[in-house]
C-alpha cells in the first residue's frame, strides 16, 4: 500500500465566544496542525457560522466539520453553505458529514421535523453527497464509518474516511473493519485518504466528565488493549502511529482540543522523523 503523507487534525467542540474560537483557531495553525473541525453543533452553536471565522484569522490552515449531522439540514441549502465555504476559502474547506451521532433526534426533530432510522438516514445522506458531487469544484467530503452500510458508501463516494472505532475497540477489532473497508473499496482505496480520532493522548487520566461517558478511565482503556488512545512519550507514540500507517494505512490522525499541546509534541516528532 502507498503510503500517504500524515496530517493531523484538532477536534473541537467548545466555543463560548467568537474571541475564544478564532484565538483557537490561531493557535491551531501557530502548532503546525492541518486542520480545524468543528462538532455538530460546537456547544450550541452552528459549526458553519463559526467556521468562517476561523478561516478568517487563519491562512494555512484548513477547516472542516467532524461531522455534520446530515438530519439537522437540506441538502440544497447545505450545498450552498459548503460551496461558499470552499470557494469564499481558497479550497481550504473539507466537508465532514453523516447520518447524526447517538442522541441526535430531538435536535433533528427541532430542526426539520423527523429522525428516521439508520437505514433511511444513510439512503440520505447518499442523496445529498450525490447533489454536493454534481459538479467537478467542489470540497473533499470526510465520511466517519465503522458499520458494513456506512463503510460501503464511504469506499464508494468518500474521499477521507474516519474509522469511527467505538472507545474501547480492540487492534483485533481495527483490523476487521479495516479489512471490510479494503473490500469494499477495492480500485479506490488508493485514492482514499484514511484517517482515526484518538480519544486521549499521553498518560494524564482522562477529564472527568470523559471518562464517564465512556465508562472507563485511562488505564482500563490502555490495558484492554483499545487503539482510540495513544499513550507514552511523543516518541513512544509518534512510533504507533508509523506501525499503524504500515498496517492499515491511516494517515490522517485527529483527537480533541484537550490535547492541543501534547498531540502537536507527537505530530512534531512524526514530521521529523518523516
Amino acid at each position: 500500500m502507498t503510503q500517504k503523507p500524515f496530517r493531523f487534525g484538532i477536534v473541537a467542540g467548545y466555543s463560548p465566544n467568537l474571541t475564544a474560537w478564532t484565538a483557537q483557531a490561531r493557535r491551531v495553525e501557530d502548532l503546525g496542525f492541518d486542520t480545524l473541525l468543528a462538532t455538530d453543533p460546537v456547544g450550541g452553536a452552528d459549526p458553519l457560522c463559526l467556521l468562517p471565522a476561523a478561516a478568517a484569522v487563519t491562512a494555512r490552515l484548513r477547516l472542516g466539520t467532524f461531522v455534520l449531522a446530515d438530519p439537522f439540514r437540506d441538502h440544497r441549502a447545505l450545498d450552498w453553505q459548503v460551496r461558499t465555504l470552499h470557494e469564499q476559502t481558497g479550497g481550504r474547506f473539507e466537508l465532514g458529514i453523516g447520518v447524526g451521532r447517538p442522541g441526535a433526534g430531538a435536535l433533528a426533530t427541532e430542526l426539520t421535523g423527523g429522525f428516521p432510522g439508520i437505514g433511511a438516514r444513510i439512503d440520505r445522506l447518499a442523496e445529498t453527497i450525490a447533489y454536493v458531487k454534481r459538479t467537478a469544484d467542489r470540497p473533499k467530503i470526510l465520511l466517519a464509518a465503522s458499520g458494513p452500510k456506512m463503510l460501503a458508501l464511504a469506499a464508494r463516494e468518500a474521499d477521507i474516511v474516519t474509522f469511527s472505532w467505538q472507545p474501547r475497540t480492540t487492534e483485533a477489532e481495527a483490523q476487521s473493519i479495516v479489512d471490510t473497508f479494503r473490500e469494499f473499496a477495492g480500485d479506490r482505496l488508493g485514492e482514499i485518504e484514511l484517517g482515526m480520532n484518538l480519544v486521549a493522548v499521553g498518560d494524564d487520566p482522562l477529564p472527568p466528565g470523559l471518562a464517564g461517558f465512556i465508562g472507563a478511565d485511562l488505564p482500563e482503556l490502555v490495558g484492554g488493549g483499545a487503539v482510540t488512545v495513544l499513550p507514552g512519550t511523543a516518541a513512544e507514540a509518534a512510533e504507533t502511529l508509523r506501525r499503524r500507517r504500515d498496517r492499515w494505512g491511516i494517515s490522517y490522525v485527529t483527537t480533541n482540543s484537550g490535547y492541543l499541546e501534547p498531540f502537536a509534541a507527537i505530530a512534531a516528532n512524526l514530521i521529523a522523523g518523516g
